[in-house]
């Protein structure tokens, strides 16, 4: 008996650990996408609700054979199988959804799916932001003083493995996906938090940041952002670069924008054979030398070139000088970053049952990435969110009931006393505010919630005081449904 058939009778009498057991035994020529694909459905079985790395397990053995198994069902049902368990309903809907396409009216996943999108409509969380930073911090308080001696002793480095591996447990209870450095300034030792160029997750770092208990500040520094550092130089394996190394043209895109171009003779090699690796080790470099939040202010565009051009360049280790003299802010401060808005319009779309925000005519925001993905279809940025237990969306409600002369300053002075509404019964301990819109139909309410309850919460029970016939809360994902919180027509509300 071939053995895929063998797990096939031992998956039928619930003998996951049989096969888990039998294809590991096997060398890695033997394994098969097929026997893969067994093993990680043994693995999806064997665990129980919260057996996290079981899970985990499951979707590292499937995700290589992706391409091998384009449109099976099997193989994108036990993908979303891992992750639905795994709390992570954004990507579990994904391949629930292509499981169906292969499988038309399959029962199973049709029910499953309608779950993911309520689900996602309205997220709870085991644990949301809000108490995942609290247990982080607290277990990083636990460990900082083995941290710091670790650090002081090492003096080869030789303990970088086991020291950013304690670090990166502590904050794995806040962050499905963290990036971290650390470091002591000659007085004391420093956590820097990197958003990797990404604003939405730049949110979460200062929430995180503005919540360090005191005891850990008496000895770390807690930084967003890498740090300006002039004399600094990288290093990956045998490739070592510095900001004297790297020829750059500037160009002004606008008033607060500018497009880097670099060349760097020495990494050509490395250009030519891991293109993403050398772009790693430029825009890294980049970040320390001009400091990771300007970079993320003012560069829009960035380049590297593998032969240099005719123009005038200077170094990269003078870029600072060269962009302080045509007028950027270099500041370092992140939340000075988040709080700079940029104002949009649209052509309004004038049919009354388009998606919610087709309607708009004119809005504000300081986190453009939520918005542009979700009028683009798109929710990486919510799955990431999703997966910290931060959930991101808009409260709606209609503007008809907003009339006279002075009706647009009416509809300003409303969404004005919502936003202070949240501020002072949810606060920013519960959420941040990220600007709002005016519709044909509706206006806009934008945030992020890290205790989402509280949010909805202190929104109802100012809804509830208003003129308004409906009012619902929305996240930023296109294919889910509306949370009521207000409905005068049934009296229905959210609990």
């Amino acid at each position: 008996m071939e053995l895929l058939e063998q797990c096939q009778i031992w998956n039928e009498n619930n003998e996951y650990q049989k096969i888990i057991d039998a294809i590991e035994a096997l060398s890695a020529a033997e394994r098969t996408p097929e026997l893969d694909s067994e093993l990680a459905r043994a693995y999806n079985n064997l665990a129980q609700p919260g057996d996290k790395e079981l899970f985990e397990k499951a979707i590292e053995i499937l995700s290589p054979h992706a391409e091998y198994f384009q449109g099976d069902h099997c193989w994108n049902f036990r993908m979303a199988y891992a992750y639905y368990y795994l709390d992570q309903e954004g990507p579990a809907l994904r391949y629930f959804e292509q499981a169906l396409q292969a499988r038309p009216g399959d029962e199973d996943t049709c029910e499953l799916i309608d779950d993911c999108r309520r689900r996602l409509a309205l997220p709870r969380f085991e644990e949301n932001f809000r108490e995942r930073t609290e247990k982080a911090w607290n277990a990083f308080l636990q460990i900082e003083a083995e941290l710091r001696s670790i650090m002081d002793e090492d003096r080869e480095h030789r303990r970088g493995e086991e020291l950013i591996g304690k670090c990166d447990e502590a904050l794995h209870l806040a962050f499905g996906n963290i990036c971290f450095e650390m470091g002591f300034n000659g007085q004391k030792h420093e956590l820097i938090l990197s958003p990797e160029g990404d604003r939405v997750k730049l949110f979460e770092l200062v929430y995180f940041q503005r919540h360090v208990p005191a005891a850990v500040l008496e000895n770390w520094n807690v930084l967003v952002g890498r740090q300006p550092s002039r004399g600094f130089g990288l290093r990956s394996d045998d490739w070592e670069i510095s900001g004297e190394d790297v020829r750059v043209w500037t160009e002004k895109l606008g008033d607060n924008s500018a497009g880097l171009t670099l060349y760097c003779e020495k990494l050509l090699p490395l250009l030519q054979k891991e293109e993403n690796r050398a772009w790693w080790m430029l825009a890294t470099l980049t970040d320390q030398i001009l400091g990771e939040i300007p970079h993320m202010r003012i560069v829009d565009d960035f380049d590297v070139l593998e032969s240099p051009r005719e123009e005038p360049s200077i170094l990269l280790s003078q870029l600072p000088e060269k962009l302080a003299e045509l007028g950027f802010d270099l500041s370092t401060d992140p939340q000075a970053y988040l709080d700079s808005y940029i104002s949009y319009q649209m052509q309004p779309d004038e049919d009354p049952e388009a998606d919610w925000r087709m309607d708009v005519i004119a809005g504000s925001t300081c986190c453009p990435p939520l918005l542009n993905e979700y009028f683009s279809g798109e929710s990486r940025a919510m799955d990431e969110l999703h997966r910290d237990g931060t959930a991101a969306g808009f409260l709606c409600y209609p503007l008809d009931s907003f009339a006279g002369e002075d009706r647009s300053q009416k509809i300003f002075d409303f969404r004005d006393a919502l936003e202070s509404a949240l501020m002072e019964k949810a606060g920013e301990n519960a959420c941040a505010l990220l600007g709002g819109a005016t519709g044909i139909y509706c206006g806009y309410v934008d945030f992020i919630a890290w205790d989402l309850p509280m949010v909805l919460n202190a929104a109802q029970e100012f809804l509830k005081s208003a003129e308004l016939g409906w009012a619902g809360f929305h996240v930023f994902r296109r294919d889910v449904g509306t949370v009521t919180l207000v409905s005068r027509e049934s009296g229905d509300q959210a609990d």
